[in-house]
């Protein structure tokens, strides 16, 4: 029997009002510097499917991942056309880590938040995300910190997905068997087959197939989810 449910945040939750690529040349406009969405939105997902994964260590990592993302941003600004000095990198940066957590860079997907409201009195709820810290501040803007009695941070677990062991580390703080926690994402290898080798059942969100109103359906008297 499910007790207890953990989200995934982006593309669960949570999505950009922008592309990646238009909110850095928001930011970079706002310094004076001229850069090309289309150029930066290619860049981010030649240079996202590249990045090195951090390995499980023992205790949280260092600088809540910034550095992590810093050098993503270096080398987005690699494959860019303008060139940049190392000043207005630095400045970039900084505006462009601090811009990924102002009010109106995410929303909630329209279901979101009714689908938590009848979740809450008849589950433990919580989030397990490769996010770091800032993702906090967007859920307090968004009003859903409330929803949630844990929030866990790659960032601080020292883990992060596709690993189980992020998994299992949420698994032991929650208190409850992995058999009783149903995790709920978008992504095929982090979310559905990571959850699984941890222990625990997963539900497959496939927007635009399905929504987390399939949830509650699948979470009915007489319903099972797997």
């Amino acid at each position: 029997m499910t007790k207890a449910i953990f989200f995934d945040a982006a593309g669960t939750l949570i999505h950009l009002t922008r592309s990646v690529g238009e909110n850095y040349a928001l930011v970079a406009a706002r310094q004076g510097l001229q850069l090309d969405r289309g150029e930066l939105d290619e860049a981010f997902r030649e240079v996202w499917k590249v990045m090195p994964a951090r390995s499980a260590s023992g205790a949280p990592r260092a600088d809540d991942d910034k550095g992590w993302w810093r050098e993503l941003i270096e080398r987005v600004l690699d494959r860019t056309s303008t060139r940049i000095e190392p000043l207005d990198r630095d400045n970039f940066f900084e505006a462009a880590y601090g811009h990924f957590a102002e009010t109106g860079v995410w929303e909630l997907y329209p279901e979101v938040e009714e689908v938590l409201e009848k979740l809450a009195p008849r589950y433990e709820l919580a989030v397990v995300s490769n996010f770091d810290g800032r993702l906090r501040m967007i859920f307090e803007h968004l009003g859903i910190t409330k929803f949630f009695r844990y929030v866990f941070l790659s960032s601080e677990l020292g883990a992060e997905k596709p690993d189980p062991e992020i998994y299992r580390r949420a698994i032991k703080i929650s208190g409850f068997p992995a058999g009783e926690i149903l995790h709920v994402g978008d992504d095929p290898e982090r979310d559905w087959a990571a959850a699984r080798a941890a222990g625990l059942s997963a539900f497959e969100l496939d927007r635009p197939r399905n929504s987390l109103r399939g949830l509650l359906r699948d979470l009915a008297p007489g319903s099972e989810t797997s």
